[in-house]
């Protein structure tokens, strides 16, 4: 017994409570990744001037003054205004709100689904885990806006509506990857000795398994975030996402393709932030990655 009580407290298996040295070394691997670490910030930036940058605006993204309707960017409005005269500026900060809300709110819902079902599936093995994985892949081979379009023949458009098609198919890529790391971790000697020593189904899951799948985790997480986003800026820019008056980067879009050809900024900017957000996650997940191989080539 003495000798399985060591191998679950083996020092080279993270656990939950595992020591900040790792993540210490995780940040290393990511610093050295220039090009993450300036997306970082500019990630940041974004996140800030979606909080705040509302909140210092003598307009808000409702407010309409015809009189005002198509200006051009100027020192009054620095992004130019729609064609009812809202400032855009204001509107591109709230659609920011929605947009990114949207992506880290699926990507969480994913991420606690993909878990479950993953590592559920990894314990499991045998006939269940061939069960589990076959739903999963005849749910990812319907189409994503055919599940997006029936629900908003049901529940109508709107942000809970677009959460939930979103997190009815996109846990699965987690899933999937959960699932891989954790039959490589099944067959290690500290999962086998708690099995010995009478732990739990769920306990070997969160505390020895989970803990120790962390690094391909959260790149798939980062990587999930712009497809959420995307996907959000797709579904609004075809009709099928939030309604006027409320502002997200695809409505803007939408309403800004019709004027490109003489109000471009209409359409420059929304289109800009989309690509400009998206970029950024998929350099910090470049980044992440690139420390998880660090680490683990260790």
């Amino acid at each position: 017994m003495t000798g399985i009580s060591a191998i679950c407290n083996n020092p080279n298996s993270k656990t939950l409570s595992h020591n900040s040295s790792y993540w210490y070394r995780c940040w290393q691997g990511f610093k050295a990744n220039r090009l993450a670490v300036i997306a970082l910030l500019v990630l940041f930036i974004i996140i800030f001037c979606a909080i705040f940058a509302p909140l210092f605006s003598q307009y808000t993204y409702y407010e309409m003054d015809l009189a005002e309707a198509n200006r051009p960017p100027s020192f009054a409005h620095w992004c130019g205004t729609d064609d009812l005269g809202r400032d855009v500026f204001v509107r591109l900060w709230y659609g920011a709100r929605i947009s990114l809300f949207i992506g880290v709110a699926a990507a969480v819902i994913d991420l606690v689904i993909g878990m479950l079902w993953g590592g559920a599936a990894a314990l499991a093995g045998g006939k269940t885990d061939e069960v589990m994985m076959r739903i999963a892949d005849i749910l990812y081979s319907i189409p994503s806006l055919l599940i997006v379009i029936s629900l908003m023949v049901v529940l109508g458009p709107g942000l809970h509506t677009i959460l939930i098609a979103l997190s009815i198919l996109g846990w699965i890529t987690m899933a999937r990857v959960v699932r891989g790391q954790l039959l490589q971790l099944k067959q290690q000697g500290y999962v086998m000795a708690a099995r010995g020593l009478g732990a739990g189904f769920w306990r070997i899951l969160f505390k020895h398994m989970l803990p120790n799948a962390l690094g391909p985790i959260i790149v798939t997480l980062t990587l999930t975030i712009p497809s959420a986003i995307f996907m959000e800026a797709f579904l609004s820019y075809l009709g099928l996402g939030v309604q006027a008056p409320i502002a997200s980067w695809g409505t803007m879009a939408n309403e800004g393709l019709p004027a490109l050809e003489y109000y471009p900024w209409r359409l420059f900017f929304p289109a800009g932030l989309i690509c400009l957000t998206i970029l950024t996650f998929n350099l910090i997940g470049d980044g992440l990655n690139d420390a998880n191989e660090r680490l683990s080539h260790r």
